[in-house]
């Protein structure tokens, strides 16, 4: 069993920001071990499903202990998640020994849910946009919508089997339009819950059908376990509105290179994609105008000091 210090390294990097972001996890871990360190696709999957199993608790613990979990709904999440982990896994198996083109496939496959993954993302942030943020619904006593979350869970699942991206990408994002009052760290608690259970069977599919190469999955956790719990601590400090843009970003190169779209496509792609996100952010942002409020205190200011100025002054 072979150690990689370079996949440790790497894993650190991206469980540091699994652990300040709450997602990104399969979307990040799974590519970077295909394009940079050329492991297998069925591999690299199966290796980072199990790695996840001691990953994914850290971060869970966390929001247990900050009340922002739901068992009630990790309950029902991981009623629809658990099993179809398992059978995404086995799936996955079946793809990998009777297709001749098991490794494009599941690198189509891949890319797919990268790329649902981005999208969701985006709408998560027009969600944010719209609700302005109040998003104050205690997570306790919201009403529960047991179908809907159970079909949550297994789309989410039968996906995280078969690519191991879902969990934070995906199912995180489907919940937000089912319970739009709750905020995103109750939604993140309540997630990283229910992904024990299911990073659980789907790394138990992944032992019994996949290709899991230990070496790796010892290089994943040496790198990735630690780095989740600092990036948990740091999580209060770090600007979520800064991580996730870049963690988006990463998950749609990886998604475009997966479905086969060409070096100098996908390089005038992702050109085409930051100047679009800086254009938007211009108009969001708008900083060549003053901050309203600031300009207010600033005129209220003058105004104070104008009308003591009358007031002091002494009549002739």
């Amino acid at each position: 069993m072979h150690v990689d210090p370079y996949i440790v390294l790497g894993s650190a990097i991206i469980g540091l920001l699994v652990g300040t972001t709450g997602a990104g996890g399969g979307a990040l871990m799974t590519p970077m071990l295909i394009l940079l360190f050329n492991v297998q696709p069925d591999k690299a999957i199966s290796s980072d499903l199990v790695a996840a199993v001691l990953m994914r608790p850290l971060g869970a613990a966390v929001h247990f202990r900050k009340g922002t979990v739901n068992t009630k709904l990790v309950g029902l999440l991981a009623a629809g998640s658990a099993p179809m982990a398992f059978l995404g896994a086995y799936i996955l198996h079946v793809i990998k020994k009777h297709a001749d083109t098991a490794q494009t496939d599941i690198e189509r496959m891949l890319g797919s849910a990268l790329l649902l993954g981005a999208a969701a993302m985006v709408f998560r942030f027009i969600l944010d946009r719209r609700s302005g943020n109040q998003r104050e619904g205690v997570v306790h006593e919201i009403e529960i919508h047991p179908l809907r979350t159970v079909a949550i869970g297994m789309v989410g699942g039968v996906v995280v089997g078969m690519t191991s991206v879902g969990s934070g990408s995906l199912m995180i994002v489907m919940m937000l339009f089912l319970y739009p009052m709750l905020g995103a760290n109750q939604l993140v608690g309540t997630d990283l819950a229910q992904a024990l259970p299911l990073t659980g069977a789907a790394a138990l599919g992944a032992l019994a059908f996949g290709s899991v190469s230990f070496g790796v999955t010892t290089s994943l956790i040496i790198g990735s376990v630690p780095a989740v719990l600092v990036g948990s601590v740091l999580s209060s400090r770090a600007p979520d509105r800064v991580i996730r843009p870049i963690i988006t970003f990463v998950i749609l190169a990886s998604g475009l290179k997966y479905v086969g779209v060409g070096t100098t496509d996908l390089g005038w792609s992702l050109v085409g994609v930051l100047f679009a996100g800086f254009v938007t952010w211009l108009w969001l942002a708008k900083p060549w105008v003053s901050n309203p409020t600031e300009l207010s205190n600033a005129e209220l200011s003058g105004a104070n000091d104008d009308g003591g100025a009358e007031r002091g002054a002494v009549p002739s």
